[in-house]
């Protein structure tokens, strides 16, 4: 049994910096909705995560990981979401973690999978409000800042830096020879988007790799991936693809 207490667990800062912004963004947009939906995330990520780890008779459950994964698919989905959409993509996002396993750890970011699900079968809107991307840019300081806490505490710079700067670049090129919507990709709530998933989703810890060099491919993998998709697809998946091709690149890695 781990001596460290709560709070100085990784999963404790990624969920502080999680529901301190679902607090800012909540009050600055006075939308009620986005706390409904939440609750609805929280409720079925857990409740669906208790299932499956009696079912496959785990001796010790903490549902830290659902209920992150439950904060940033409601942080992600639109507030104008259905609840039972919002519950759906939950359970998909939590099956997909206890299904799909390789060495008892999920093989793709829940929470991606589940959205990315979401998109494929309900078309959901995905505004990324707890982002602050419908909020003055001043707001992205507070990401920055949890996000800055969450990347620390799990040792992912070099992940977060080579995912960014290559995805920041390659949207630059694009952009300079008007390649799809790379422009759009510099504004919000596009900007927001990918600083959030740089700093909450790209450093989960138990679907991406530990070595500095390893991080570095990993993000530089993403970045890749991702800015392809939305150069010549657009819409809202690719990030979420990027980020799947890249845990399956690393189970892959590992196994050789």
């Amino acid at each position: 049994m781990s001596t460290h207490p709560w709070h100085k667990k990784p999963k404790s800062y990624v969920i502080i910096s999680l529901v301190g912004m679902l607090m800012i963004a909540a009050i600055f947009s006075l939308d009620i909705k986005g706390i409904y939906n939440t609750i609805i995330a929280l409720v079925t990520a857990v409740g669906i995560d208790l299932i499956c780890s009696r079912l496959g008779k785990r001796k010790k459950w903490l549902p830290d990981g659902a209920v992150i994964t439950g904060l940033i698919i409601a942080l992600i989905l639109s507030t104008a979401t259905s609840w039972y959409i919002v519950a759906i993509t939950a359970i998909m996002a939590i099956v997909s973690k206890h299904l799909l396993v390789y060495k008892k750890k999920p093989v793709f970011n829940p929470a991606a999978f589940g959205l990315l699900l979401s998109i494929l079968f309900f078309q959901t809107g995905q505004s990324w409000w707890g982002a602050f991307g419908d909020l003055p840019v001043w707001t992205i300081g507070f990401l920055l800042l949890g996000g800055y806490a969450v990347t620390n505490r799990v040792n992912k710079f070099p992940q977060v830096f080579a995912f960014l700067s290559v995805y920041f670049l390659l949207l630059f090129l694009m952009g300079f020879v008007h390649v799809g919507e790379a422009a759009d990709a510099f504004r919000p709530p596009f900007i927001n988007a990918s600083l959030f998933f740089a700093l909450f989703m790209l450093t989960d810890p138990p679907t991406s790799p530990v070595s500095n060099k390893d991080q570095v491919i990993f993000g530089l993998l993403s970045a890749i991936v991702g800015v392809v998709i939305y150069g010549f697809f657009g819409g809202l998946m690719y990030l979420f693809i990027g980020l799947l091709i890249s845990n399956a690149y690393h189970v892959v890695r590992s196994r050789t």
